[in-house]
């Protein structure tokens, strides 16, 4: 048996949901598939997947099995691509994906950097702050500014961001510090649309203790540069990432409140369509992206709090 074929039948049963699909898919014929399965499951001596003539189910030892498969059949993809994008130079038209505010401040100064070393790379860069499919939409790339850990999309981490809950000096003379969590529910504040929690802000303690506000927020905007411009001129309190307001925090312009709680961090992500067959010409971007944010991104270097 052709056991890293057998993986590749036997997630492609379980993603497509059903062994004719997975024949089509592999472009192989159903029995072959079920041939497959069917020697998979006797070198293992257990059940992956229970069938009927209407019904396909995974078992609980086909779930881990799954799960493993799909990391075996990744790394291999992705090592094979290394080897065979490295002797390929990169070129053609680079379609990306980028939040506004950050592919303002921290992707547009790259760009100059990257077409230099890759003159034969179009680059063709798209800003927005919906999440866009990006198989769906063709892009060959996208950079994401995800909670940490919450994409299941093939992806690298580039950089950690952290969140800071702050305000203008102004506004605090006015309305006061707030002592406590739930002090938070006295004051105006200013929400992101996008957040995954909406007006139930989570402050997290010293004992790892998750405080969870519901909060006035008097105004939204799916865009951080507006929530920022808002509290700049004193118009409440905000959370937004270091990458956003790290100068705004370093000049005295914002303030951190309720510093001895943190917020969740988030992550920098550049996602692409798979791991399989990746072009030399988004290899090369991501690997470049990776080493321009590596160790402490530049937002929370130069004395940042």
């Amino acid at each position: 048996m052709d056991r890293l074929r057998a993986f590749e039948v036997f997630v492609t049963v379980v993603s497509r949901g059903s062994f004719t699909r997975a024949a089509e898919a592999l472009e192989t014929s159903p029995a072959n598939v079920t041939r497959y399965v069917n020697e998979l499951e006797t070198h293992l001596g257990t059940r992956l997947l229970n069938r009927t003539s209407r019904r396909l189910s995974v078992t609980e030892a086909g779930e881990i099995f799954y799960a493993r498969c799909k990391s075996i059949l990744d790394d291999v993809a992705e090592t094979e691509g290394l080897v065979s994008s490295a002797s390929v130079e990169p070129r053609g038209r680079l379609r990306i994906n980028a939040p506004v505010s950050f592919g303002i401040l921290h992707l547009a100064p790259l760009w100059p950097e990257f077409m230099r070393r890759h003159p034969e790379v179009e680059l063709d860069v798209a800003l927005s702050d919906r999440v866009v499919d990006i198989v769906d939409e063709g892009y060959d790339l996208a950079i994401r500014i995800s909670r940490a850990g919450s994409t299941n999309q093939a992806a690298r981490k580039l950089a950690t961001s952290r969140n800071i809950l702050c305000a203008s000096p102004a506004y605090l003379a006015r309305c006061g510090y707030p002592a406590a969590p739930s002090d938070l529910m006295e004051h105006r504040c200013i929400g992101y649309s996008y957040a995954v929690t909406g007006d139930e802000w989570q402050l997290i303690d010293r004992e790892s203790k998750v405080h969870t506000v519901k909060v006035n927020c008097h105004m939204r905007s799916n865009n951080g540069d507006t929530a920022r411009a808002a509290a700049l001129a004193g118009q409440g309190v905000i959370w937004q990432p270091t990458f956003l307001i790290g100068d705004d925090l370093r000049t005295g312009k914002l303030v951190q409140i309720l510093p001895e709680y943190r917020l969740p961090d988030i992550d920098v992500l550049a996602l692409y369509p798979s791991r399989r067959y990746l072009s030399a010409k988004t290899r090369a971007m991501i690997d470049f992206l990776v080493d321009a944010f590596g160790g402490v991104p530049p937002w929370d270097r130069a004395g940042a709090d």
